[in-house]
């Protein structure tokens, strides 16, 4: 896919952050050459998914222009967004891509009336004029099942945290954008209304035209709304292709473990538990070879010396040794049985 048939296309993208340990300093590779693009004529929602700590948010925070890429190229309708200036960002980019957060509460003041905001944003990116705005507004609610009339007047803790995430979406809408980048946008939400607001994108997706970027460690909900699926380890992008292949037959044994269990800390865990496992993080961001090597059943020597490149077995990326027709060990596994899927050949991804 060329930049100019893209919406968004990012290229070899990297984001390198400085650590400190004690006097020491060491480099953190947040977000590690990730490379995917959405296309400009296709709507669709690619659900970015993976553990704590594994870039998501850092590459949603690229994505959105809060953080500068460290490398590689990042495009958004055949624009290179490093090289806008400070107007363009504010007038044309805001407008086109907006943001959903974690927590709808925060995105609001708790002194201020929630209509407000709608009114601000779509005077301020003239989707609306002052004889036009309270239908625009109006729409833009109704889209996910609310209306004017029922939020104008009241303040934020006088709404439900389902109310409120539909009118934080609802608020995006109102400059008639392209993208939608919601970063966890249901992980505050009871069981009950995360289907809700993910029925919400879909629509959108369906009937607006808006594509999603849904970043989330929700697999069941990823499964439900993503056309697409990107798995991320440690900064990389292990594995991406339709979400029926990746959770339903995923190639990666890192994909294969998030699908059966996400690992999160427990509560209980001691504080030297936690020293430790933050620093087996670090390390795990900053290792030679493949990222999953020490906790990969499937791990051949290769692993631990040399970074996996990416392959496309049947029709989807994977960044894994075990798909490399040229490694004979990798062969012995698929050969045995060990891996799930024997792949056919496999080319290099562009």
């Amino acid at each position: 896919m060329t930049t100019s048939e893209a919406l968004l296309k990012l290229e070899q993208l990297s984001r390198v952050f400085t650590v400190r340990r004690g006097l020491a300093t060491s480099r953190f590779v947040a977000v590690d050459d990730v490379t995917l693009a959405i296309a400009a004529d296709r709507p669709e929602i690619l659900a970015v998914v993976g553990e704590s700590g594994s870039g998501k948010t850092t590459l949603a925070r690229m994505i959105l222009g809060q953080v500068v890429p460290s490398a590689g190229h990042l495009h958004f309708k055949g624009r290179d967004m490093t090289r806008l200036s400070a107007r363009e960002r504010r007038i044309w980019f805001m407008k086109e891509v907006q943001p959903i957060f974690q927590d709808p509460f925060a995105a609001f003041s708790p002194l201020k009336k929630i209509e407000s905001y709608l009114y601000e944003t779509a005077l301020n990116f003239g989707t609306a004029t002052r004889a036009t705005v309270d239908a625009h507004i109006d729409q833009a609610l109704h889209t996910v099942g609310l209306s004017l009339k029922e939020i104008k007047g009241r303040y934020p803790n006088e709404l439900s945290g389902g109310q409120m995430q539909r009118t934080a979406i609802a608020r995006a809408l109102t400059t008639n954008p392209s993208l939608l980048v919601a970063d966890e946008p249901v992980s505050m939400l009871d069981a009950s209304l995360r289907m809700a607001i993910v029925n919400s994108f879909r629509d959108l997706k369906q009937q607006q035209g808006v594509s999603v970027i849904y970043i989330t460690h929700d697999l069941a909900t990823a499964y439900y709304a993503a056309d697409r699926i990107a798995v991320m380890l440690r900064g990389w992008v292990v594995e991406l292709g339709p979400a029926e292949q990746v959770l339903g037959n995923p190639l990666h044994p890192y994909t294969q473990i998030l699908k059966s269990s996400v690992p999160e800390p427990d509560p209980r865990m001691r504080w030297t538990e936690k020293v430790a496992l933050a620093r087996q993080e670090l390390d795990e961001f900053s290792a030679t070879g493949c990222k999953f090597a020490t906790r990969c059943p499937f791990a051949m020597d290769v692993c631990s010396r040399v970074a996996p490149t990416n392959l496309v077995p049947d029709g989807r990326m994977v960044k894994c040794h075990l798909y490399d027709p040229a490694i004979p060990a990798a062969q012995k596994h698929r050969a045995g049985g060990a891996i799930p899927l024997t792949p056919v050949a496999s080319t290099k991804a562009s």
